[in-house]
């Protein structure tokens, strides 16, 4: 009897938990969103993407440098949803003008340039950046991230962060 009470093995919490780490870690391998990034780039699934953000309103005491400085770095990372996807290639910046609308005692409605731009200078801009996404039955996902338009993104840049608003989504544009 001695033999077969040696011979029988005997299974603890801690063995338990290490199995489970195991499979955890294997799954998350599995899982994992770069190598479900770098699946959907070697089967082909990935398509070029054309994402559009709005920014307004970011104090600047140069928006003309600031605006040059954007464009010769060329790119910006970008966060989805406080999750990071990486570096895009910026394709444009188009600067926006601040304009207000006055009310005439007439009752018509006229809008002008903002005089305050000159005191309280302000960078706006559209960037237009280029990337890499794919679709899904829940729009366009970039980044392993779902987007659509209204979603609030961040861009950042070497020497400046903008909080924006997609407003324009084209997937494989030409």
């Amino acid at each position: 009897m001695a033999s077969e009470a040696t011979t029988r093995r005997s299974f603890h919490l801690v063995d338990l938990g290490a199995a489970a780490a195991v499979l955890l870690a294997v799954g998350g391998v599995i899982w994992s969103p770069e190598l479900t990034s770098a699946v959907a780039q070697a089967t082909g699934a990935l398509q070029p993407v054309r994402v559009t953000v709005d920014v307004r309103g970011v104090p600047s005491a140069d928006p003309a440098g600031l605006l040059a400085a954007m464009k010769e770095e060329g790119k910006v990372a970008i966060v989805i949803r406080n999750v990071p996807h990486g570096s895009v290639e910026v394709e444009e910046i188009i600067p926006l003008d601040r304009r207000i609308n006055i009310l005439t005692p007439e009752g018509k409605v006229v809008s002008a340039p903002d005089p305050n731009q000159q005191t309280f200078s302000t960078f706006d801009g559209r960037f237009v950046l280029r990337g890499q996404g794919r679709t899904s039955s829940g729009g366009v996902v970039f980044g392993n991230q779902t987007i659509k338009i209204g979603a609030p993104v961040e861009l950042e840049s070497s020497n400046a962060r903008f909080n924006g608003t997609v407003s324009d989504l084209q997937l494989d544009p030409s």
